[in-house]
């Protein structure tokens, strides 16, 4: 295989799975380039031994200069961990179309972007490992979650396809499954419902908003996965670190790693039941909007 770059890039890193990847992978002896849109957040991880630089997945600049300044150095960008995300909640009818964009933008189409951009080099090299950081959300929907489920089943989408396309030059794409991670994202996903306000009493007749009741049982419903006893089931960040560099070093890489008790159990049950019997658990679970 010859002399080959294994320079790591992560996306995402200010706080969460990033920031517990890029520790973890640096003290394991990778080269680690931890990228954030704010520089300023990812400072301290200069002292675990990363290198820093400033990386925005929704600005085509940013991004490019980002990888260019790996190759320079390294001449490929040998790993590229796509993790930068984050949850729109909402029921379908109340997100403006700019929030969903925004959305996109972030979890798909610069996770795309990126991604185009590290290939040639790693075509060159004829090695490189892609790691998507998706969700159980990909493989289930639960309501008001609509838009985030979409992102992420468009990266398990684009994840099969790419896996196919680029084997042959000696790449591997790893597609991670996590489910319930205790990081800040919960509490993300639940500021993100207050947003929604205007524009469901907006679409409500006579001024109301059809939605509130709906849309306050989804925020709290996330709330408590986060900070309740369901949380059990879950993990923190290192889990998903972990599950990262044992991905990395094995000789065959995984195609998909299903992540925590609450991934295994949830879509096990989504690929078991009937779509009818799917939709009165949520009924249990959320009141339907009417």
């Amino acid at each position: 295989m010859g002399d080959v770059s294994k320079a790591v890039l992560i996306t995402g890193c200010s706080s969460g799975i990033g920031r517990a990847t890029a520790r973890r992978l640096a003290a394991g002896g990778w080269t680690v380039y931890a990228t954030a849109r704010r520089l300023e957040s990812i400072t301290e991880l200069e002292a675990a031994g990363c290198r820093t630089l400033a990386l925005d997945v929704t600005d085509e600049d940013s991004m490019v200069t980002a990888v260019r300044a790996i190759e320079e150095t390294h001449g490929a960008v040998g790993v590229l961990i796509n993790n930068a995300g984050y949850s729109q909640s909402g029921a379908i009818e109340t997100v403006p179309l700019e929030a969903v964009r925004r959305q996109f933008e972030t979890n798909v189409f610069g996770l795309a972007r990126l991604t185009q951009l590290v290939l040639p080099g790693m075509r060159d090299q004829r090695w490189g490992k892609i790691v998507m950081l998706g969700s159980m959300g990909g493989k289930l929907v639960f309501p008001g979650g609509g838009w985030y489920h979409a992102t992420k089943y468009a990266i398990e989408a684009v994840s099969d396809a790419l896996r196919f396309e680029v084997r042959g030059f000696g790449i591997d794409v790893v597609l991670l499954e996590p489910g319930l991670i205790v990081t800040e994202f919960g509490n993300a996903a639940v500021a993100s419902m207050s947003e929604m306000d205007a524009p469901a009493a907006a679409a409500g007749a006579g001024g109301g908003d059809p939605y509130a009741q709906f849309n306050a049982t989804v925020g709290a419903a996330t709330q408590g996965a986060y900070s309740g006893p369901l949380r059990l089931l879950g993990a923190g960040p290192d889990r998903v670190a972990k599950v990262i560099e044992k991905s990395l070093r094995k000789r065959r890489a995984p195609t998909r790693v299903t992540i925590t008790p609450s991934a295994k159990l949830s879509i096990s049950s989504r690929r078991l039941l009937p779509d009818r019997v799917w939709d009165a658990m949520m009924r249990a679970q959320f009141p339907m909007p009417k």
